[in-house]
């Protein structure tokens, strides 16, 4: 089940799965074996203050590691523990559910369909699966693969059903819980969209993980496979990619890794790292920074997709419909599985957040691909305030590609 988790205070499931409260896991500077400093510019001193301040902004209730490439070399820092209460930091190469990071993954596999004229951006969702997108006012033949992977389909997110809701605020009766895609497409298709898409009107946008269900069912109709191995073959293998998995529903990561809690009660904490939530193509990725750093250099550097796919990824539209998207991140339009965010030095970076129960996955790269930097933040205790911890992240991703010393 695909997790978009929001900030403190809305009614998202995130923020209804528990009640939180305040604590704080300890802090680890980063070795300095482990890193090596850039020739100049932003320097792994830097890394760790920008770092803190994101810890700081995250109330001191969560676990970050960060990671820059560059050609100067890497960059590492890290603040935080490997579970609440432990004196260990958090490790190192720590592998993380990404969580809608995975977007990026499932658009790449589908543009190189595209590329190979196994599929069209203006299919039809209906021509690909014939009566799956229908009812209370759906019309899977309004809506294009372009509509789904850029998230202007209208369509509901299956996340909000009350049913869904329901299941999540109940998070260790269901942590297992492995709903199959087709079903929650069902789901969603109880509900009458937010809009339909109009051919030659005004652009409308709103995020729904619904899309990426879809998008990833055309994939594998069109590609042979399902997503998992469509992604394992074309991009982990490709880039060799060795601390990324598509875990299904195997609720359990690869070792090493931060555990993730959420307090209770005062006193009581719920250790909520192994589920089964995050196992379909909106969410069900996990890696590490380094990997993400490798994938989305090799994005923009034309490794994954032929240059025309290229530019259609990162074609963006205005986000219209969606508020509470554009309070949490008010940077940046929206392109094929990607966000586009203005850079102080000029130019953009390309990104897609990751927002799961207790994980955020930030990555970004330059549009050159000679700078990429990923964020990985664990919760220890209290869920973060998102617009608040993402000005944080945002600074930090900005010096970084920036090269500001």
């Amino acid at each position: 089940m695909g997790i978009r988790a929001k900030s403190v205070g809305s009614t998202s499931l995130a923020t209804t799965v528990l009640l939180v409260v305040g604590s704080l896991a300890a802090a680890a500077p980063a070795p300095a074996a482990s890193v090596r400093p850039g020739p100049s510019g932003y320097s792994v001193a830097r890394l760790r203050h920008d770092v803190a301040a994101v810890r700081q902004a995250g109330g001191g209730a969560v676990n970050v590691v960060a990671r820059v490439d560059a050609p100067g070399g890497p960059l590492q820092a890290r603040a935080g523990a490997a579970a609440a209460g432990s004196t260990a930091p958090v490790p190192w190469g720590a592998e993380f559910r990404i969580a809608s990071t995975t977007k990026t993954f499932v658009a790449t596999v589908v543009l190189q369909l595209v590329a190979e004229k196994r599929l069209s951006l203006d299919d039809s969702v209906e021509h690909w699966l014939p009566g799956v997108v229908a009812g209370h006012g759906n019309d899977g033949r309004r809506i294009t693969v372009r509509d789904l992977l850029r998230q202007t389909s209208g369509l509901f997110d299956y996340i909000d059903d009350a049913d869904v809701q329901k299941m999540l605020r109940n998070f260790d009766a269901n942590r297992y819980n492995d709903t199959p895609p087709t079903e929650l497409v069902a789901i969603a298709m109880r509900h009458r969209p937010l809009f339909a898409p109009q051919p030659g009107g005004r652009t409308r946008w709103a995020y729904s993980n619904t899309n990426y269900l879809l998008a990833a069912m055309i994939a594998q109709k069109a590609g042979g496979a399902d997503w998992r191995e469509l992604v394992e073959h074309r991009i982990i293998a490709r880039l060799g990619l060795r601390h990324t998995v598509i875990p299904g529903a195997n609720p359990f990561l690869p070792e090493p890794h931060a555990r993730v809690s959420l307090s209770t009660a005062p006193g009581t904490s719920l250790d909520i790292t192994d589920n089964s939530y995050q196992h379909t193509a909106d969410s069900g990725v996990v890696s590490t920074t380094e990997d993400l750093n490798t994938f989305f250099r090799a994005l923009a550097n034309g490794e994954l997709l032929p240059a025309e796919q290229w530019r259609e990824m990162r074609q963006t539209v205005s986000r219209t419909d969606d508020p509470e998207d554009v309070r949490e991140q008010p940077l940046g339009d929206y392109g094929l599985g990607l966000r586009k965010i203005p850079l102080s030095c000029g130019s953009y970076s390309y990104t897609h957040e990751g927002d799961g129960i207790g994980v955020y996955t930030r990555p970004a790269v330059t549009a050159d691909g000679h700078r990429a930097v990923t964020i990985s933040l664990t919760s220890t205790s209290t869920l973060p305030d998102l617009p608040a911890l993402n000005k944080a992240t945002n600074a930090l991703i900005d010096n970084a590609l920036c090269n500001r010393s």
